[in-house]
């Protein structure tokens, strides 16, 4: 029996020291913990925002849309062409160089149709004066005839030459004209005002008939063909909206474009539609530059926030919020992504749940805060 008096003992004991460096390391990890706080909480950082750092979460009016893409094209362009052959002359125009409507813009040589305009009218006034022999013969005949020292058909006769030279003078003035209109050809003027886009001949070339000389376009309204797909080109009306970022312009705001056309026949093949926007305001832009963009099809209210401002660097999907002077990190569901209607040129907007309405939202210029840092805003700040 002492000998399990003695084990008994020995355990107690042990269990007893056991305990007491429990409770040591306990109240030593509790010590810890409590400097560590009392540290962080003299060390805690606190931003300042400005007004321009933070946003309100409202419901806005989502622009639902397709995403369209083509080149810009001219609505009006003109290719002149030798509507005579011969030796261009005149010629000074370049590409870039502007013209106006009915600009003469070079010649062709008319040394040829002058002559020809000049042998045309002499031929004609030949035939004139023939008309003027076969009239008097006719009256004199006619006189003869009541008198009845000749035969009516002799009447007749100089009635047909009469009619003749009629007919002749006749072919010789239309081929005047002919002649004239070859000459007025020979001079080449702009259709359209415009800009020339290229020069395809060069003076003192000889040119055929038909040969292209230059080409003008007509920067004053551009459009874009856009090719959408059969499914998608049944939500597209005359009318409807898209923001376009134009090559080159990255940095400037979107360019607003209206479906003016919709082409009622599909394209052989793809079975693709082509859609027609007019840009509204097309200055400084170029035929042939590249765009691209979300033409709207339809509206929805949804409480939104700037794309940049939710954040991804998380498992889940959050924004950044100010409540009770700290930062807080709030998980959202996002939806639909699109532009405020009212507003195209304002940046791209993303719908989310899990925010409140009105909830100050923190900008994502700023990049990831911490949660839980104070907040402190400026005095313009609201």
């Amino acid at each position: 029996m002492k000998r399990w008096i003695k084990w008994i003992i020995a355990i107690i004991v042990i269990a007893a020291i056991a305990v007491g460096v429990a409770r040591a390391l306990a109240a030593r990890k509790a010590q810890q913990q409590a400097v560590v706080q009392a540290t962080q909480t003299k060390t805690q950082t606190v931003i300042e925002l400005a007004n321009s750092d933070v946003l309100k979460a409202t419901v806005h009016e989502l622009a639902q849309g397709l995403p369209i893409s083509g080149s810009l094209k001219a609505v009006n362009t003109a290719v002149v062409k030798a509507k005579v052959a011969g030796e261009l002359k005149g010629l000074t125009l370049r590409e870039g160089d502007a013209v106006k409507a009915g600009q003469v813009i070079g010649t062709v040589d008319t040394t040829e149709y002058q002559a020809r305009v000049n042998q045309a009218q002499r031929q004609a006034s030949a035939a004139k004066t023939q008309i003027d022999i076969a009239q008097r013969q006719y009256d004199n005949n006619k006189a003869l005839v009541d008198q009845g020292f000749i035969s009516k058909t002799a009447l007749d006769t100089s009635l047909a030459t009469l009619e003749g030279a009629k007919a002749s003078y006749e072919a010789a003035s239309a081929g005047a004209d002919v002649a004239r209109k070859s000459l007025d050809d020979a001079v080449l003027r702009a259709p359209i005002s415009g800009f020339v886009s290229q020069r395809l001949t060069q003076p003192g070339e000889r040119v055929a008939i038909d040969a292209k000389i230059i080409e003008i376009t007509d920067l004053g309204r551009l459009e874009l063909e856009a090719s959408l797909s059969a499914a998608d080109s049944m939500a597209v009306r005359l009318g409807q909206t898209a923001a376009l970022q134009i090559e080159g312009n990255a940095n400037t705001a979107p360019v607003t474009a209206r479906v003016v056309r919709i082409n009622p026949s599909a394209q052989t093949g793809s079975r693709s539609v082509l859609v027609y926007l007019s840009i509204d305001q097309p200055t400084g832009l170029r035929q042939g530059l590249f765009a691209q963009g979300t033409l709207g099809t339809a509206n929805t209210s949804l409480l939104a926030v700037p794309v940049n401002a939710v954040r991804t660097d998380k498992p889940a999907p959050y924004v950044q919020v100010v409540e009770d002077g700290k930062v807080i990190h709030k998980s959202v569901e996002m939806g639909l992504r699109g532009t405020d209607s009212k507003a195209p040129d304002a940046p791209a907007l993303m719908a989310v749940k899990g925010l409140n309405e009105g909830a100050t939202v923190i900008s994502g210029a700023l990049g990831s805060l911490r949660e839980g840092t104070l907040v402190k805003f400026t005095a313009s700040a609201k």
